[in-house]
């Protein structure tokens, strides 16, 4: 099934992100906790792509296996980063022999090696290349990464939200944001995309934190506005694990509702592989899901 059949209903939906393992003898760990996410029904899955796709067949072999294991639909991430023509078009032709559908675009991260490189001889530069290729090449439903807080890259928002445009003009169906812990950011930018012409749906993502050691990361990543009470959280429980998981969920937990409450019906969620996290979160939603 097509992500764009889903994110027509008016039900409130959740959806589930998991990352592949970096080397073979942490596949079998990783497979599990998908299962176990995909075991709660979720109204899709995403499976990530490692920095300079060196994760892919993982990726693929996973997505394969919720799909055909749990018949939940599956969106696979696919990267261009470093990558060529051809590589690309042997990544497509086996999505299409795994019966996959939906495929999410991106640049893809840079790894430590590649940073500060020369990157004039590569064969792609930007996802946009990417959503063409994924176009021409066969009949997906391509989603597109989008940025509340503006690409790191970018400039400026206006700059960034015109590049954004330019990735949905050119076959992106619909947009996932980049994690972010104040949801005025969110529906700012919802707004400000809306008068630019970009009319897809957009789907929040959202990261519970449930580890004070992943909040420098996600700033790292995303560069995300962490406001004052978030960081009293951190604060206050960052040094009680179990404390921080719980507080972290709340948290996460409160994102959602307030989301679902302002009309947003999908709500995307960065499990970080954790199926007991994934279970609080739909736990604490079990009702307002049910509508």
């Amino acid at each position: 099934m097509k992500i764009t059949e889903l994110l027509g209903s008016d039900k409130n939906r959740m959806s589930f992100e998991v990352f592949p393992p970096k080397t073979s003898d942490k596949f079998d760990t990783v497979q599990a906790a998908a299962n176990a996410i995909a075991a709660l029904g979720p109204s899709f899955m995403s499976v990530t792509y490692g920095a300079g796709g060196g994760t892919s067949k993982y990726t693929l072999d996973i997505a394969r296996s919720i799909e055909k294991d749990h018949g939940v639909p599956c969106l696979a991430h696919l990267t261009c980063v470093n990558s060529t023509k051809e590589t690309v078009r042997e990544r497509i032709r086996d999505m299409k022999e795994a019966g996959i559908e939906n495929a999410m675009a991106l640049r893809g991260d840079l790894t430590p090696e590649m940073e500060g490189k020369d990157r004039s001889e590569w064969e792609y530069h930007h996802a946009i290349e990417l959503i063409r290729d994924i176009k021409e090449q066969g009949d997906f439903c391509i989603g597109a990464a989008c940025y509340p807080e503006v690409h790191p890259e970018s400039s400026n928002q206006k700059e960034d939200i015109a590049h954004l445009k330019e990735k949905v003009d050119a076959g992106a169906a619909f947009l996932t944001t980049q994690m972010f812990f104040d949801n005025n950011l969110f529906y700012n930018f919802l707004y400000k995309i809306r008068e630019a012409g970009i009319n897809c749906p957009v789907i929040p993502g959202i990261m519970p934190i449930t580890n004070a050691n992943q909040v420098d990361r996600a700033i790292k990543l995303s560069g995300s506005f962490m406001p004052q009470r978030f960081k009293s959280l951190v604060d206050a429980f960052g040094h009680e694990p179990k404390a921080m998981c719980q507080a972290g969920i709340a948290y996460a937990t409160d994102q959602v509702i307030d989301l679902y409450a302002n009309g947003i019906k999908n709500v995307h969620i960065y499990s970080m592989n954790k199926p007991d996290v994934a279970k609080a979160i739909l736990d604490n939603l079990s009702e307002i899901l049910s509508k």
